[in-house]
Order: C-alpha cells, then sequence, then structure tokens
C-alpha cells in the first residue's frame, strides 16, 4: 500500500542531541494527475506527524573519541524508529540524511571524518536505506547552509512562496526572513531588498527550486552564522568573564542568576564554597546582567566589511519596514517557556519586564511554584536569566530588531487587506518567535527535505534547465553548487499504471515477495511477473508470441462435437489470454458449422464513432502501455487499431506490415479449411463464395483493407 508516496528521513545532529525527523511527500508524477491550477504553480507538499520525530541525548559530538560506539549506542534507537514508521517495502527508495551542526564544528577535524565516516559505514551496513553518496548525506554542515534550510522552511509553512500575493510586505518583498539559534550557534537568513541586494550581490545566496510543473523558482538570499553565540557557548563565554574578574578560587557574584542561588561554573547547584573552586553565587539584578552579556556581541570588533552586527562579522543592512523575522529554537523557548505561554506576539516591553519580575525573585520563591512533574523545570529556572538577557541583547543590541512597545518601528506602504491578513496570522510586527507554523514544527530539517521533493520533479524545459540547489549567486551552474541530492526518476521505472490507486505493477516488488514465500507462492508470483511482461509488450509482438502459442496447443479438428467444444474452449481461453478479440472465433464458429447462407465477416474494427479504442484488452487509454516509466506513448493507439484485424485475409499485406504468413493465423487456417469443404459440397457452395470474400458490408471496415500511406 502507499505506493503514491515518498518518504524522506533525516537526523539533525546538534549538540545537545540527535533528532530524527521524518517526511512524507506524494510522488511528483503521482501529484500531477490531481493537481489544480495552484498546486502546479507550488512546491510539493510535505507532511510530517508528532510521533515522526524522536530526540536523544547526548549530541553526536559526544562521540568524538569513540566513534566504533555512535552506531549501536546513539544510532540504533532512531533507526528503529525510523522503520516503524516507514513501510517496509518504500525503506530502499527512503533516502536518509544524517547533518550535524555546531557541536561536530567545535571537534577537531580528524574528528569530524572518523565520525562521519563511522556513521556512513554504520548505516549502509545495518539499513536498507537509500544512502548512495557519504559525502552528501553524512556531513557536518556550515551555519550558513543551516540557516538557509531553515529560511526554506519558514516561507515555505508560512506561504512566502506559494502565494506571494498574500505575504506582500511592500516594496515587492513576500519573503520572511529566519532566526535560529541553539546551544552553539545562531544563524541569520533573509532577503534583502532591492537596493541592498544589487549592493552586496556578491554575499547572497542564489537558490533554485522547482514547483510541481516543472517551472524554475530562485531566491536571493544572504546567510551567515555566529559560531559561539548560541546559549550554552555564550554562557560559557559569560563564566569565563567573570572569573577574569574575580579569580577562580573565590565567590563569583552573578547578576544572571535569582537571589540566593549558587552553582558551580558548570551549572550545577551547590550549597557550600569548595576551597579551589569558584562558586556563582546569585545576586538577582537583572538590569546588570544585561549590561555583563552586552561585551559578549562583539559590538567593539573590526568591521572589515561594512555593515556588521556581531562578531565584526558582514551582514546587508537590513530593511525592517519589509524584512519580518521569524525565531525558531532558543528564541521560542527563551521567550515562552518560563516566562509566558501561548502563542504570542512577541512584545518587547512586555517581555522586559516579565524577566525582571522573575529573576529579581528569591530562589526560594521560585523553587516554591515550580511544577515538579515537568522534567528539567529546576534547571530551566535557573539558566532563565542569563538565556533572556542574551537574547534581548542579540536581538536589540546586535541584529537591530525594534523593540515593541518602545520603539517606532518603520512600516512599508502595505495595502489595508494585506495588513489585515498578516496581523490574523501574526506576522505583520518585525520579529516573532515559533514553534510551529499551523501543526508543523518549524526546523531547518524541513527545508533540506523540500528541496530535496523539488529536486524530483521533471523540470518543464529540457534546454537550458538549471538544476535544484544552492551556491553562489551567479549564472548557470556555479562551482561551488550543492545539489539537492535527488532526481526525477519516476517513482516505479517498471510501472505503466496511472491511476493513483496502489496497483503499480513492480516486478521487483513481486520478486522480493516471492524470496520470501514457500515454493508454491514463488511459482505464483513468477507466472504473474510473466504475464506482467507480456502485457507490456508492444501489440504486435504479443500477436507473435499468441500465434506460436496457439499453434502449440491447437490440435487437428474432428467432426465430433466435443473436439470442437474443447477446441474452442482453449481457444476462448488463449483469446482471454493474450487479447485476442471473439470476432475471430465467432467467424471459425460459422464457418465450421457450414452456415454459408447466413455467412457473414465479423466485424473487425475495434475503433468507435470518435476514433478511441474499445478493445477491453488494449493498453490502458492513457498510453501507458509502452512499459516505461514515463507513462508516455501516445502513439501506441495507432498501432494497436492496425492489429485487430487477425481474421481478414488481406494476404498481400501481411508482409508489408510485418506480420506472420497468414498460414500462421488461427482464423486464416480455419478459413482455408472451410473453404476446402466448401468445394467438395457444391450444394453448399453455390451462391456463397463471392457474398462471402466480397460482398461483405462489413469487411470493409477492416483496418487492413485501408490503403496504406507511402514510405
Amino acid at each position: 500500500m502507499g505506493k503514491k508516496w515518498r518518504w524522506g528521513v533525516i537526523l539533525d545532529a546538534g549538540s545537545s542531541g540527535t533528532r530524527l525527523h521524518i517526511y512524507r511527500w506524494k510522488d511528483p508524477e503521482k501529484a500531477l494527475k490531481s493537481a489544480s491550477e495552484q498546486d502546479l504553480r507550488s512546491l510539493p507538499k510535505l507532511m510530517t506527524d508528532k510521533g515522526w520525530t524522536k530526540k536523544i541525548r547526548p549530541g553526536v559530538s559526544t562521540f568524538g573519541t569513540k566513534a566504533a560506539d555512535v552506531g549501536p549506542d546513539h544510532l540504533q534507537s532512531l533507526v528503529e524508529h525510523a522503520l516503524d514508521i516507514i513501510p517496509a517495502d518504500k525503506v530502499e527508495d527512503t533516502p536518509i540524511f544524517l547533518m550535524a551542526t555546531a557541536g561536530m564544528r567545535l571537534l577537531p577535524q580528524i574528528q569530524q571524518t572518523v565520525l562521519t565516516s563511522e556513521i556512513c559505514s554504520y548505516l549502509q551496513r545495518n539499513t536498507r536505506f537509500s544512502l548512495p553518496d557519504c559525502d552528501m548525506h553524512i556531513q557536518v554542515i556550515k551555519g550558513e547552509t543551516e540557516g538557509l534550510y531553515g529560511w526554506i522552511a519558514t516561507n515555505y509553512l508560512l506561504g512566502g512562496f506559494d502565494h506571494p500575493e498574500k505575504h506582500q510586505h511592500g516594496k515587492g518583498h513576500h519573503t520572511y526572513g529566519f532566526l535560529d539559534m541553539g546551544g552553539a550557534s545562531a544563524q541569520i537568513a533573509f532577503a534583502p531588498n532591492a537596493t541592498e541586494a544589487e549592493k552586496h550581490a556578491n554575499d547572497l545566496k542564489l537558490l533554485r527550486l522547482r514547483t510541481l510543473d516543472g517551472s524554475p523558482v530562485e531566491h536571493k538570499v544572504f546567510t551567515t552564522t555566529w559560531l559561539g553565540f548560541g546559549v550554552n557557548q555564550a554562557r560559557e563565554s559569560y563564566v569565563e568573564s567573570l572569573e577574569e574578574q574575580y579569580g577562580t578560587e573565590a565567590e563569583l557574584p552573578d547578576p544572571c542568576l535569582p537571589k540566593g542561588l549558587w552553582t558551580t561554573p558548570k551549572g550545577d547547584p551547590t550549597t557550600s564554597v569548595k576551597p579551589g573552586n569558584p562558586t556563582l553565587v546569585g545576586t538577582g539584578l537583572f538590569d546588570e546582567c544585561l549590561k555583563r552579556t552586552y561585551p559578549l556581541l562583539g559590538k567593539d570588533k573590526p568591521c572589515e566589511d561594512h555593515p556588521c552586527l556581531l562578531n565584526g562579522q558582514h551582514v546587508p543592512a537590513i530593511d525592517f519596514a519589509v524584512n519580518h523575522f521569524v525565531g525558531i529554537s532558543e528564541y521560542w523557548h527563551t521567550t515562552h517557556g518560563v516566562f509566558g505561554k501561548g502563542d504570542q506576539a512577541y512584545d518587547f516591553a512586555t517581555y522586559q519586564q516579565k524577566v525582571k519580575d522573575f529573576c529579581e525573585q528569591d530562589w526560594e520563591a521560585i523553587q516554591s511554584k515550580l511544577d515538579g512533574r515537568k522534567k528539567n523545570s529546576a534547571k530551566n529556572a535557573q539558566e532563565a536569566c542569563f538565556k533572556a538577557s542574551w537574547l534581548i541583547n542579540v536581538l536589540h543590541e546586535g541584529i537591530g530588531v525594534p523593540r515593541i512597545g518602545i520603539e517606532n518601528i518603520p512600516t512599508a506602504n502595505v495595502s489595508k487587506s494585506a495588513l489585515e491578513s498578516a496581523k490574523d496570522r501574526g506576522f505583520v510586527n518585525s520579529f516573532r518567535p515559533v514553534d510551529k507554523i499551523g501543526d508543523i514544527e518549524v526546523s531547518w530539517t524541513l527545508g533540506k527535505m523540500v528541496l530535496y521533493a523539488a529536486g524530483q520533479i521533471p523540470p518543464k524545459s529540457r534546454d537550458g534547465r538549471y538544476p535544484v540547489g544552492f551556491g553562489s549567486n551567479m549564472h548557470g551552474t556555479p562551482p561551488d553548487f550543492q545539489f539537492a541530492g535527488s532526481s526525477w526518476k519516476a517513482i516505479n521505472q517498471h510501472s505503466n499504471q496511472t491511476s493513483d490507486d496502489d496497483w503499480d505493477f513492480d516486478t521487483e516488488d513481486i520478486l522480493h515477495k516471492a524470496k520470501s514465500n514457500s515454493t508454491t507462492g514463488f511459482f505464483a508470483f513468477l507466472l504473474l511477473f510473466l504475464l506482467g511482461l507480456y502485457f507490456l509488450r508492444k501489440r504486435d509482438r504479443r500477436m507473435r508470441l499468441y500465434t506460436r502459442a496457439h499453434s502449440v496447443f491447437r490440435r487437428p479438428r474432428r467432426p465430433s462435437s466435443g473436439s470442437r467444444k474443447a477446441g474452442s474452449s482453449l481457444s476462448g481461453f488463449a483469446n482471454k489470454l493474450f487479447g485476442v478479440r471473439p470476432s475471430a472465433g465467432t467467424y471459425e464458429r460459422v464457418m465450421e458449422e457450414g452456415a454459408a447462407d447466413q455467412f457473414e465477416l465479423g466485424d473487425v474494427d475495434s475503433s468507435s464513432d470518435d476514433g478511441s479504442s474499445s478493445n477491453a484488452h488494449s493498453d490502458s487509454s492513457d498510453g501507458s502501455g509502452s512499459g516505461s516509466g514515463s507513462g508516455s506513448g501516445s502513439g501506441s493507439s495507432g498501432r494497436l487499431g492496425m492489429s485487430s484485424g487477425l481474421a481478414t485475409p488481406a494476404v498481400a499485406d501481411h508482409h508489408h506490415l510485418g506480420l506472420a504468413s497468414p498460414l500462421d493465423r488461427s482464423g486464416l487456417v480455419v478459413r482455408t479449411e472451410s473453404r476446402e469443404r466448401l468445394l467438395l459440397s457444391p450444394h453448399l457452395a453455390a451462391g456463397v463464395g463471392r457474398r462471402s470474400r466480397a460482398g461483405s458490408p462489413t469487411r470493409l471496415k477492416s483496418p487492413l483493407m485501408s490503403p496504406l500511406p507511402e514510405g
């Protein structure tokens, strides 16, 4: 079941853990058959489910010195979960990717190489997933790539790609910016306004997608990453700054911890100061916390390519009148975890007040309100103040997002209806943290799979087409172009079925099932396999095969009715098996019984008035009888019409058509026999021969009697 579906598996190997994501989409060849006009102009529709994800801890990077253990100790449970979801007969057609992010980027290069190699070898040895290229499927991706995938996922879910008219932010801009913050790094990706895009064209990435009808779609996107700017790495840098100021053998006043909370530099709660070990002592001064975390932005670093945002890294100027950003991961958890609930738009003034009220409480008061049923609730509470101060500084001091509720936000010339529609979705402001859009989690992994699925769509034109993927912003296919990793092959190269049901003829599937069954089952599937191959052959070849089979099965004629019935039964079976129409059988029966005065050549024209074939045994009307996976072959219908008149004794035309000798044809052999019997019985032959051969009004309908085109 479900042969119309494609599946994809991707493992997000982050710094804190590895998360499995499974996606499903309809095969493009199948989707085209029921696509609306809007569907044809849209990207493939991917689906996922809450049960199709699973996360385990710690991260893959912790296996840097023990790579041999990463498979059985880390990946196996994720693989087993995927196999519980994906149909067994689709596993070999399902690609699997493992893409590691910031945690792996911090490892030495030699450890990265050994670990990714071991992961690929383990998956190839122990699974049947499609993994043809280790370098493409198992890799440590750059932060820029992670940001670009996130940008694709965000705009895909919001509809910025498929419905640009509903997402006009002004100045012809209809896409959303993307912000992501994890444990070790932070990313930004956005499409600059037209002025900045032209000014910084060399800094942009060229992204190519493909809609369902094969049309190319291009976007020019800026993306960059700040390694070390994730919340965990930023926290380590912050503690180091406290140790530099107060020393490593003393109590370190920490304004980012609630009052009364003592922890080790690693964040473990403690109740006493141990000699020789620094201890962080919470003071609960949030304004001071903001001042302490600001220098970590690196705003004082030299900017070699203006403008710059964080750490001296170049970023084109952001036009917040048209660039509306969506923030995921820590942007969501830090604004909605401890300090708020619900899908609320971000308001700086309200949020900062909530943070201050929380962080300036005593730790005992905070503990008394914690929900003991929630895992890690105490740890999240003790880290919340630092994370909030870091997010506020990155978002407003670093990236420059206007402070909603305090600063005036630039507005673009947007129509009233578009503005109201955007308000309903909550994305009219310059920044909004999200976890899900609709019912789907916003993850960069979705962007990668959207790219892969788009690469399976055949291009509309094979002349001058460009592949799906991304690379440097230049014409053609740049040298650093990263391909989607997919191609536009049919889901089943052997299938000639065109409906959306699951009756696709798959020889590999039949043989696979045959091997797993008993000997009896094997022969049954083998018979189906041979029948399938037969019906996939061209019509003229099927006729030749039928002739040979009939000559073997056919017995000499006897006058007894019993023999005649046996021969008729066999011929009827052959008619059904090989696609011969019943008219030839009628012709034989009339002549055998000698009813010459009632003889009339059966109608052998298989076409209806409108020219369409009415043969019940012909290939499907959609032209899929060629047997190729493409489903093409409209030209075969003409050949089917020419091969239908087997009973017509037009001897002179047979060699021209490349058909077998008329004496090999069942209908013609019988006709020759019957004529000899008529000659032996003159009283039966009188006045009959001419009428039966030339006088039949239906004889002219035979396509074999039509003049053949020259050449």
